[in-house]
């Protein structure tokens, strides 16, 4: 398989080559441009959107969704064959001003930011600046785990949430505004789930001890490395570390929850490469882009076959719910999950903070997949991702959202298990 990269100028493309290509997608697929060669135009309106999936009728489901007044705002973005082919806003940025979503509008990731920290982590691994096999003893951070355990935990199993601590430990006391290094120091005091390294127990304030050690590695902050290293070269503009990443951008959905604003709250953003990533969700479809293998100057497929591994075996991502059911081998990378869906291996990482949730999944074998972004706490466009996936793979049509004729909104699914903890 060949792949053809370039720049495009003024409509057209510049400085193509013809490259080999040896990343995780299927050969079948020819790629015309690298994903950060921006459409001259994004395809933000129905005579843009291309491809063979039905995207008025996805339009028209996401519409339908947006009726249920747990849903506040929410942008979304289709790329398919590797080409961004489908990007649309929907709903307020904020109930208070009347602003309306857009394709510009920034959001938290809440926890997809851990798809940025590992992935961070296997570039720095790369360039030699440190190793995935690298024992968290060797950075003196602020984690104690029970039995000494962190003088000997490799950053790639911190990474692929293998501490061995309780799911979510402390998050109670981050969320009252304590400090995460000062948390971390009190592990130590905790009984394990198992032995650490023997199984998966999702964390927040602990996966962000590898905050402290890119500081260490590199001598900067976690948030300007994450801006040189990934952001900035993968053309992700308006992306960013910290809550005034958020606050100084342009448009930004504010959060809610059941239709009133909620106050803005720093605590996740006190762990940044556990929670700490905003951007539009164009920026986030070139994220999903450069996770199929579209820039490979950036992240090489080494890079990319070390994130999105499994390298343990979790629990469902979304619970018992009829969607979560129907995810079959789950596992989990570095800070990335993936699972079998229908016989298709999927790839990505949900989140939710207070008033935010997020999503992404593809398949990286077509190079196709759904990102969204939304300022509320439903649930329900988690259930959208099966009914986009139906459609790329020309399935019956499952009504996953619990729509009746498109027209009724659904009950609110408080069964689908918080993908952030």
């Amino acid at each position: 398989m060949k792949i053809i990269t370039g720049v495009l100028v003024g409509g057209g493309v510049l400085g193509l080559s013809v490259l080999p290509w040896n990343g995780p997608l299927a050969p079948h697929v020819e790629w015309p441009i690298a994903a950060r060669a921006a459409p001259v135009k994004l395809p933000v309106t129905p005579a843009d959107w291309h491809g063979k999936i039905d995207y008025l009728a996805l339009d028209a489901r996401i519409r339908a969704m947006m009726a249920d007044k747990s849903m506040e705002g929410l942008a979304a973005a289709v790329v398919e064959d590797g080409r961004l082919s489908f990007v649309q806003g929907y709903g307020l940025a904020s109930s208070e001003t009347g602003e309306s979503v857009n394709e510009h509008t920034a959001f938290r990731w809440a926890s997809l930011s851990k798809s940025v920290a590992g992935t961070l982590t296997a570039r720095l691994a790369a360039d030699h600046v440190l190793s995935l096999s690298d024992p968290l003893g060797k950075y003196h951070t602020s984690l104690r785990l029970p039995g000494d355990a962190q003088r000997t935990l490799t950053l790639e199993q911190l990474l692929s949430q293998r501490t061995g601590l309780s799911k979510n430990a402390y998050d109670d006391r981050l969320e009252i505004g304590q400090d995460p290094k000062v948390i971390r120091q009190s592990f130590a005091t905790l009984s394990n789930v198992c032995p650490p390294r023997t199984c998966h127990s999702y964390q927040n304030v602990a996966y962000d001890t590898i905050s402290e050690v890119i500081g260490t590695a590199t001598g900067k902050r976690y948030g300007e490395v994450a801006n040189e290293r990934l952001f900035r070269p993968l053309g992700m503009t308006g992306a960013s570390v910290g809550m005034d990443g958020l606050l100084t951008s342009k448009s930004w959905a504010r959060p809610h929850r059941n239709g009133r604003t909620l106050p803005m709250l720093d605590y996740y953003y006190r762990v940044p490469a556990a929670a700490g990533v905003n951007s539009s969700i164009v920026d986030l479809a070139r994220w999903m882009q450069a996770q199929m293998g579209l820039e490979r100057d950036v992240l090489p497929a080494k890079v990319l076959l070390d994130v999105q591994q499994s390298r343990v075996n979790t629990q469902r991502p979304y619970g018992n719910s009829p969607f979560g059911r129907e995810l079959k081998n789950p596992g989990y990378g570095l800070g990335m999950r993936s699972f079998t869906y229908k016989g298709h291996r999927l790839i990505g990482h949900s989140g939710a903070v207070s008033g935010y949730r997020s999503t992404m999944m593809f398949d990286p074998a077509t190079g196709t997949g759904i990102v969204m972004l939304w300022n509320s706490e439903s649930s329900i466009p988690w259930r959208l991702q099966p009914e986009f996936f139906d459609r790329a793979y020309d399935l019956p049509f499952t009504d996953w959202l619990g729509l009746k004729a498109g027209l009724t909104p659904p009950p609110k699914d408080n069964s689908i298990a918080n993908p952030a903890g």
